[in-house]
Formats: structure tokens, sequence, C-alpha cells
């Protein structure tokens, strides 16, 4: 969605009522009742992305996001099975692949051992490269 508000030129007021307007079904209910709660003129976008999160992504399921690419490993994968992967649960957990030598890193430690030994011989400081 934050993409999309580079496309549409909003300032911050106005990223709340355009997200909003997007809303469907249950979390349509959901935002008016919130927005009765808040008890202010306009929810701010940070507000409304820290309320959305607490409601359908809890803390409980960051947890367990994190623990799943803390632990993940190449295993019986192929590389672009294991990347895909990695892929997928990089992006619940953003503060460990900040930098993209930080994410080289990581993926690199969950490859086979014998790959590892092959991709840390060329130094490779980028995730594309090591992928």
């Amino acid at each position: 969605m934050e993409r999309s508000f580079e496309l549409v030129r909003l300032g911050e007021e106005q990223k709340t009522i355009y997200d909003t307007y997007f809303l469907e079904r249950e979390v349509i209910y959901w935002w008016n009742l919130v927005k009765a709660l808040e008890e202010v003129q306009l929810v701010t976008w940070t507000r409304f992305k820290e309320l959305f999160l607490e409601k359908y992504y809890p803390r409980y399921m960051q947890k367990q996001m994190e623990m799943k690419f803390l632990e993940l490993k190449q295993g019986s994968m192929t590389v672009l099975e294991y990347e895909k992967k990695f892929t997928d649960l990089s992006r619940f957990v953003t503060k460990y692949v900040d930098t993209d030598e930080e994410k080289a890193r990581i993926f690199q430690q969950g490859l086979e051992y014998w790959i590892q030994d092959r991709v840390s011989m060329f130094e490779i400081g980028t995730y594309t490269g090591v992928v």
C-alpha cells in the first residue's frame, strides 16, 4: 500500500483515509469501531499501522515468524526453493535483513555446508551475489 502513496502523491494526513477506503468486509467494521474509540479527528498513518498490526498480526505471530526465519536452513531444498522461503519469511523480520550485507550473511549461513564453503571463498557481500 505504501508504494501507492508515492504514485498518488499523498500527504501524511491523507494516507489513512486513502488506505482505509480499500478495506473490505469485517475489516471495515473493525476500522469503524477503532475510529470511534480513538477519539481523535484524524488517525495518523503510523497509528493506523500500529492498530492494524495489533489486530491482524499480533505479537505472538510475529515471534513465530521470527523463529521460523532464524531456524531456516536449506536442508533438502534446492537453493532456489530455499531462496524463495527465505524471501517470504524475511518480509516479516526486517530487523534482521535491514542491510544487503546482513541479508547475504544470514542467507549464506542457512545454506548446506558444502555450498557455504564454496561461497565463502569468494567473500561475496551482497545478497544477489550469494544467491
